[in-house]
């Protein structure tokens, strides 16, 4: 049998690459490196997710096919380190301890070879939990505060425990399920937890594991942060103490698996916390509660001296979560500059992620200033990116627009805890733009076995990505677009001079209609579909804008019109403080104008599935920049130069402005006289990307 030579393997790939063409600004990507004595291929490594675990994810602990689905399809497109989803040694769910399962640990080691065989190497990410980051839910905050309900739900949810942190504390996301102090026994039991765990992975062939994580405010990080551990035993006080059970895990791991079984550390460089619920924005000048980066200077030593092998890094807390999760509104490369800056402190690797570009990233490699580049969520959008990009094939690379809609779309506004569907509770690591991904079950291609013309009215995405699914199963697709050009509402919606990634998926799919060789028709207002003649109907036509009865509502600018090209004066009032709202004021405040907002509800972008990195951003910008906001007030009138408005107290107030953007949401649009059709995006349901795109593809499907 002819055995498999990794090392030819890899310089083939190179060589291939090269000839077809790859940037050679990102060769210094596919230089090999090493950690510890584990010597990986390339310097692209897949961090960690929630949802891609190998052994389950919020459920009982089992090898997961799905996870480790997602996992091989990212090695089998040349990354060259891969990280599953966090492992909790202590579920959160049923209260199991990861290293009792036996048999998971055995389907595990029969999958690795196939793992092996890519070229990559698998680090698992181990984590101690989530302290006082623990997601609550309404459901949750009913079990806790019902004394017979928390008792009876201990067996499978013990909050309690689950939310224990270093020192007594308040809920990220719920007043009413605070943080007790952990004892020492249960963080003894923890370590030994972390140790035994290890061990069976090394037994089942992963080639490390990664601690998490002293990084963004989990549980590991609250013992090393002052403004959350107020302890006076030997874990608080002192940096030392602060930071001995993470050294105490990399410890009890070395004894056990031996020092040269890889260890890595998920590691938040500065927290870029103010408080309690309290981020510090980029370039905002702030006292830091948590890690700055003086301590971070010296602690990166004291860790790299106690056995870590490598440090994975980014910054912030999920108090200042949009370091972690960078949302559109945070600058490309986020985080580089303080791991660049932190990797001049060790000996060990240094790994940068954060909204990180390839080619900056490279560039450090090259520098010296950096050792591997970490990226996540744009594997869930495509998991060939890398392929693509070696390929020379960008413009074929589905991008992540960051918005967390599928992904990660734990979301909070005042008074709500996490406002989000179980099935995303249970499923994360699924994507917005990419309806397949970590949902291979639901949706995936299957060619027709009778092929049909299939009208499709409206040319937005919904429309666009009805055609590619179509097509790909062997249909004949026709759009019928009334304007001249194919994007529909999103070209409004990806118009901000910040949402470049929007406009990438724009172009990605105007591209998919051109190589798929998809029959469009500009320029074609449709208004009896079923005079075409076509097989099946879909019909795509979007939302229209919903309309105040107020006086003078017709001096207001709709924020469409705004967004493709509608000039306004200095002074703005922004009516709608919802997502799109509140994006536009800052669109605005961005290029200069003074703007003012104008909300009903009780606080900014207090709206389902969107992510609380997303939505915090916004809130703490305004807040910073001062901008006006007018929460649980109501517009009464629009005067030429002023817009009436009443208060929560009854009290009315008019605000100058030159001019007022309405951006109150908006009412489906079907198509009249489509007789028997199917309805995707907003003319069905006014949604957002994710619904747009996920009933497209379902539709296309059923055809």
């Amino acid at each position: 049998m002819m055995t498999f030579d990794k090392e030819k393997h890899d310089a083939d790939c190179m060589t291939r690459a090269y000839h077809r063409g790859m940037d050679t600004r990102l060769e210094p990507l596919f230089t090999p490196w090493k950690i510890g004595k584990c010597e990986i291929k390339n310097r692209i490594v897949l961090t960690s997710m929630g949802g891609t675990d190998l052994l389950g994810w919020m459920e009982k602990n089992h090898f997961d096919k799905d996870g480790a689905r997602f996992i091989l399809e990212v090695a089998k497109n040349n990354a060259g380190l891969v990280l599953p989803g966090c492992q909790p040694v202590y579920n959160p769910m049923f209260g199991q301890w990861l290293h009792k399962n036996k048999k998971m640990y055995k389907d595990l080691a029969a999958w690795m070879p196939e793992l092996h065989q890519t070229g990559a190497k698998l680090f698992v990410q181990l984590t101690a939990g989530f302290g006082r980051s623990f997601t609550i839910s309404e459901m949750m905050e009913g079990l806790y505060t019902n004394p017979i309900l928390r008792r009876l739900s201990k067996p499978f949810m013990d909050l309690d425990r689950i939310t224990a942190t270093a020192s007594p504390s308040p809920n990220r996301w719920s007043d009413k399920v605070p943080s007790r102090e952990m004892t020492v026994s249960e963080i003894k039991e923890m370590v030994a937890a972390f140790a035994e765990s290890s061990m069976m992975l090394q037994d089942a062939g992963v080639d490390g594991v990664e601690i998490h994580a002293v990084h963004e405010g989990y549980l590991l990080d609250q013992f090393t942060l002052p403004y959350v551990n107020k302890r006076t035993d030997e874990y608080g006080g002192s940096m030392e103490n602060r930071y001995r059970f993470a050294i105490e895990i990399v410890d009890a791991i070395k004894k056990k698996c031996g020092k040269d079984f890889p260890v890595s550390l998920r590691y938040s460089v500065v927290s870029k916390t103010k408080g309690f619920r309290e981020g510090a924005l980029p370039g905002e000048d702030y006292i830091e509660v948590g890690r700055d980066m003086a301590e971070s200077e010296k602690a990166v030593k004291l860790l790299e001296d106690a056995g870590y092998d490598m440090l994975n890094c980014d910054n912030g807390t999920y108090d200042a979560w949009y370091w972690a999760h960078p949302p559109i509104y945070m600058p490309e490369n986020c985080n580089l500059e303080d791991v660049e800056h932190i990797r001049k402190f060790v000996d060990i690797p240094v790994v940068a992620a954060g909204r990180l570009d390839p080619f900056v990233a490279a560039d450090a490699i090259r520098e010296g200033k950096l050792d591997g580049a970490g990226f996540a969520r744009q594997f869930l959008a495509d998991q060939e990116w890398i392929t693509k990009l070696i390929n020379d094939q960008s413009e074929d690379i589905r991008p992540c627009i960051l918005c967390h809609n599928g992904c990660f779309n734990m979301c909070h506004y005042k008074g709500v805890p996490n406002d989000q569907d179980l099935s995303d509770s249970l499923h994360l690591a699924r994507c917005a733009v990419n309806a397949e991904t970590m949902q291979w079950n639901k949706h995936y291609i299957k060619k027709t076995a009778k092929s049909k013309t299939v009208a499709i009215i409206g040319g937005g995405i919904g429309g666009m990505e009805a055609a590619r699914v179509l097509k790909i199963r062997g249909h004949n697709p026709v759009i019928y677009e009334k304007s001249g050009e194919l994007g529909g509402t999103f070209i409004a919606a990806s118009a901000e001079s910040y949402k470049g990634k929007l406009r990438n998926l724009l172009s990605w799919y105007r591209r998919q209609m051109e190589k798929l060789d998809i029959d469009v028709r500009l320029n074609t207002e449709v208004t009896d579909p079923t005079a075409l003649g076509a097989d099946e109907i879909i019909i795509a036509t979007g939302a229209k804008a919903r309309k105040l009865n107020i006086p003078g509502f017709e001096k207001a600018i709709e924020a469409c019109d705004y967004l493709t090209g509608t000039p306004v004066g200095n002074s703005v009032v922004v009516i709608g403080g919802g997502l799109t709202g509140s994006e536009i004021a800052y669109e605005l405040a961005l290029s200069g104008k003074n703007v003012t907002i104008v909300e009903m509800k009780d606080d900014l972008v207090a709206q389902k599935g969107v992510c609380l990195a997303n939505s915090s951003y916004l809130r703490e910008w305004f807040a910073l920049h001062k901008t006006p906001v007018y929460l649980e007030s109501t517009v009464k009138e629009i005067k030429d130069n002023a817009v009436v408005i009443t208060q929560k107290d009854g009290t009315e107030k008019d605000i100058p402005t030159d001019s007022v953007i309405s951006s109150v949401g908006y009412v489906p649009s079907p198509l009249e006289k489509a007789g028997r059709a199917y309805l995707v995006g907003d003319c069905l349901k006014v949604g957002n990307l994710r619904t747009v795109i996920w009933r497209a593809y379902e539709v296309a499907m059923k055809i």
